[in-house]
């Protein structure tokens, strides 16, 4: 009985113990946000936990910024533990943790915090590289695509080598530089190239060239006009990438009739198209991260930015008589009625059939274009399902399309400028912008003003104007709450004009310069970065005083 009455009581004592040891062991969590000073998400940040000294836990946060952490198996629940958190390009940060929440089956713990930038070695290393690509480019070392390429690799490369050496030297991840190209970008061009390669073999093009001709009635000044009004309008309704994709050939051939050079038509219709672009929400991605952003409408776009667009494209016309005056004189017109006649017997349509289909199609996706931010669809989705449907019903070939329609350089070189643009933006680079801008507004809305719209024009032209609109978006809208008299949307307005009209200023500026230069090179006519320089800086720079001058006046 003794020794029944001794098992008992060990046993006893035995689930006492495991009793108050489980509950010893309950696991921790922990959650929290990691965010910059724009309070802007970041995410791949190791977060490593440490209690006594000891390291208990490791964890990443997401691209959204969130991160979770579970510590089991704790013989007891620490007065604290301690959160360390890093990541290249920003000061490494500590915080503790002393109060836990007991939930029942758990303890658990929230904890935000923000990580400041650093100028470390890898901030220099993304600076030198994005200055080297721009000089191979500018000076023509290299290919723009292949300047682009070795910016590229030469930031992965030293990531993985001397990134791996030294933390500090690390400046983009693989799978940071494949999240920092823009798909939607390369599907939307990939799927109009296609499109308008189908389109090309009905002989609309030609047949348009023919029109274009005779409502100018022989006046070469009067048809580039015409043309560039006709870009700016489409530019807005559809956006300016599609609008160069479906003009860019009509140009070459009207400038091949009349003997002049084909830029004299192209780079007049690619200022037009980033000017146009700006004045509606769907016109220019920049304005879609804004109005997504801010909450603002179709109409709060068309009505507040129309206008000033108006008067820039007014200017942009008057500049390129300017600049294209001789060379519209060198046009070899001859016997107006006679060319036209001969346009007419020559550039007809030739395949009426699959020209209707084409049409059909195109009206389909620009439909889609228009509708997108109702259906919460990217505009990429849009033109590869219409690419899909015209290469269906058209019979075409699909891989004489794919080699010969579509602009594979100009894509590759699109993927290689993100990851270089990916990595200044990993680095800090694109915030340092951001930042010096919010330093130097204060709370002035003038200098506000100015400052979004000239900082944001001259970044655009040297940088990929989406990821710094992106990085902008929570500087203006710190702005407009703390400056007086900048609660209204006017700040969104300068951002908008100064990312969009800044494309203008080079080559590389804007999608539609880069797209418009390889439909170009593509037939036998090459454009140089100079070349472009000349003409648009000074557009750009004309253009940004106008809107200045009509967003301080009361725009």
């Amino acid at each position: 009985m003794k020794k029944l009455i001794i098992i008992a009581s060990v046993f006893y004592l035995f689930l006492i113990l495991s009793s108050t040891s489980s509950a010893l062991s309950l696991p921790i969590q922990i959650n929290g946000k990691i965010v910059n000073a724009h309070n802007t998400p970041i995410g791949s940040v190791e977060i490593t936990a440490f209690s006594g000294g000891k390291k208990i836990a490791k964890t990443t946060s997401t691209d959204s910024g969130f991160y979770e952490m579970r510590i089991d198996n704790l013989p007891a629940l620490p007065a604290s533990i301690k959160l360390s958190f890093y990541k290249a390009s920003y000061k490494k940060q500590s915080i503790s943790i002393d109060k836990f929440y007991n939930e029942g089956n758990l303890y658990s713990a929230f904890k935000n915090t923000s990580l400041v930038r650093t100028a470390g070695p890898a901030f220099w290393i993304a600076l030198a590289i994005l200055i080297i690509m721009y000089v191979l480019i500018t000076f023509e070392i290299f290919h723009r695509t292949l300047a682009a390429t070795i910016g590229a690799v030469l930031a992965l490369f030293l990531s993985y080598t001397l990134g791996a050496l030294n933390p500090n030297y690390f400046i983009i991840s693989f799978d940071e530089a494949m999240k920092a190209i823009d798909l939607n970008v390369i599907f939307l061009l990939m799927g109009m190239m296609i499109i308008v390669g189908i389109m090309k073999k009905t002989g609309v093009f030609q047949w348009l060239t023919y029109i274009s001709y005779k409502m100018s009635k022989g006046k070469v000044f009067r048809l580039a006009a015409i043309l560039m009004i006709v870009t700016a309008i489409t530019s807005a309704f559809l956006d300016n990438v599609t609008t160069m994709l479906l003009l860019t050939p009509v140009s070459i051939e009207i400038a091949l009739v009349l003997k002049i050079n084909p830029f004299s038509l192209l780079i007049p219709e690619v200022m037009a198209s980033n000017a146009g672009g700006t004045a509606t929400l769907i016109g220019d991605p920049p304005n879609i991260l804004i109005g997504s952003y801010a909450h603002l409408t179709f109409n709060q776009f068309l009505i507040n930015l129309t206008p000033v667009i108006v008067i820039i494209t007014i200017a942009t016309i008057l500049i390129m008589k300017l600049v294209y005056g001789k060379e519209y004189k060198k046009a070899a017109i001859g016997n107006v009625d006679e060319l036209l006649a001969k346009l007419k017997r020559e550039y007809k349509i030739t395949d009426m059939k699959l020209l209707k289909k084409s049409l059909w199609v195109l009206g389909f996706v620009v439909l889609l274009f228009i509708t997108h931010g109702a259906l919460h669809m990217e505009p990429s989705i849009a033109a590869l399902l219409g690419a899909t449907i015209l290469l269906v019903i058209s019979g075409a070939d699909v891989v004489e399309i794919l080699e010969k329609e579509v602009e594979w350089p100009t894509l590759i070189f699109f993927m290689m400028l993100f990851i270089v643009v990916g990595a200044a933006e990993q680095t800090g680079i694109i915030q340092l912008l951001a930042d010096m801008v919010k330093q130097l507004a204060g709370t002035s809305r003038v200098a506000a003003i100015i400052l979004i719209i000239w900082v944001s024009a001259f970044a655009s032209a040297i940088i990929d104007n989406i990821p710094f609109t992106a990085t902008m978006l929570p500087v203006v809208a710190y702005l407009a709450e703390t400056i007086p008299g900048a609660n209204g949307a006017i700040l969104w307005w300068a951002l908008s004009l100064g990312a969009c009209l800044g494309g203008n200023g080079t080559l590389i500026g804007a999608s539609a310069n880069v797209v418009t230069a390889g439909l170009a090179e593509k037939a036998g006519y090459p454009l140089r970065f100079i070349e472009f320089f000349k003409v648009g800086m000074p557009v750009m720079i004309v253009s940004i005083i106008i809107a200045t001058v009509w967003l301080l006046i009361g725009g």
